[in-house]
């Protein structure tokens, strides 16, 4: 028997009332917004999909494309002076989506030093975010890109190389190629070819070494390379400058980033996984994963079920913020998530915090929750 689906202004509204429970005050950002936070800090996905002008001064602007940024941006304006829980509803703007504009719901939880607590009480508040459109048992899809920064740092990888395993772990599936390049030294041509470049730009300033770049690039004549533009060639030019980053790695080293990778289960049963690796490959990561199974204990104290937890060692988000916990939540054979977020605790003070701050939230697609058929 079909249940007929909720009108789209009752769970709006009961939801609103939930966050509202929580403690969650409401904001509502301008529309209009600083394009440059946008275009550096989230995934490639949203940048091309970004509505993009410029004021009279020449100022990049956008629509926005999203929501935790410009709350974020409304935090420190007003101070960031104390631990401050955040709710909002509102358009966003995007070129892949039909008339370019959707509804978009979410919280954003700043400066709660108990971060684990912190993450399980958002989760359960996603999963009661969800059943208010009837969706009672969602698949959890849990990753960690705290835990993943860990192993790399324990492995002590070459500082380019560091980088774009970290940006390339937000984009679910893209670590294979990575870890072929990593098994062999290039021969001839590629990166070893402009040694002498590398050379001279490695420890320069970040910004002044991507500018010199991307102005050889447009004197060259060049434009676009396989969908990227100039500023995006040069930056992953760039990602290997570092010394020793044009080499691949020990065989051993890549055999343990693949090990990682395929570890998934629920989470007692990775984090078991998790120990063993880090004894067998002699690397320190007890304080990570002392983290994890803290973060677990307070999901089940919640009343969560750990065994229905989904967690898997290569998921990620594709936003290149996630600093810790993500997670999605999705109906039952569905493909896209419906609310979806994670731990950001390093993009306050890239926004221009004085100091960094502890950061989790999500967002919630409402357009795919009012499209569910629930069935009884």
């Amino acid at each position: 028997m079909t249940t007929p689906v909720p009108t789209a202004t009752a769970p709006v509204e009961q939801l609103l009332a939930l966050f509202a429970r929580a403690g969650f005050a409401r904001v509502e950002p301008p529309v209009l917004q600083p394009a440059d936070a946008f275009l550096d800090l989230s995934g490639e996905d949203m940048r091309r999909t970004m509505f993009v002008t410029t004021d009279e001064e020449g100022r990049e602007l956008c629509l926005r494309p999203d929501l935790t940024l410009p709350v974020c941006r409304q935090y420190i304006a007003d101070g960031a002076a104390q631990a401050r829980d955040f709710a909002y509803l509102g358009p966003v703007f995007r070129s892949d989506v039909p008339g370019g504009e959707l509804l978009q719901a979410g919280v954003e939880s700043f400066g709660r030093a108990d971060r684990e607590a912190a993450d399980a009480d958002l989760l359960a508040l996603g999963l009661e975010t969800a059943a208010l459109w009837g969706v009672i048992d969602p698949v959890i899809r849990l990753g960690d890109a705290g835990l993943f920064a860990s192993l790399l740092d324990a492995l002590a990888l070459p500082p380019g190389w560091r980088r774009r395993l970290v940006k390339d772990f937000a984009r679910s599936g893209s670590l294979g190629a990575d870890l072929a390049a990593l098994r062999q030294r290039p021969e001839g041509g590629g990166v070893s070819a402009h040694a002498g470049v590398l050379s001279a730009l490695a420890g320069s300033d970040p910004a002044a070494a991507h500018a010199l770049v991307t102005d050889l690039l447009s004197i060259a004549g060049i434009s676009t390379v396989g969908g990227r533009n100039v500023e995006e060639i040069a930056g992953r030019f760039l990602e290997q400058a570092a010394s020793g980053d044009a080499d691949g790695l020990p065989a051993e080293k890549v055999a343990v980033l693949e090990r990682y990778l395929a570890i998934q289960g629920n989470p007692d049963a990775a984090l078991a996984a998790l120990r063993a690796l880090a004894q067998d490959a002699g690397l320190d990561l007890a304080g990570a994963l002392d983290m994890f199974e803290t973060r677990t204990n307070f999901i089940a104290a919640q009343g969560v079920e750990i065994e229905k937890l989904r967690f898997a060692a290569a998921f990620g988000r594709p936003l290149d913020y996630y600093s810790g916990m993500v997670f999605e939540l999705h109906a039952n054979g569905g493909a896209a998530p419906l609310v979806a977020g994670g731990r950001y605790d390093g993009l306050l003070a890239r926004l221009g915090a004085p100091h960094p701050i502890p950061a989790v939230g999500f967002a919630v697609w409402l357009g795919r929750l009012d499209a569910l058929e629930v069935r009884s």
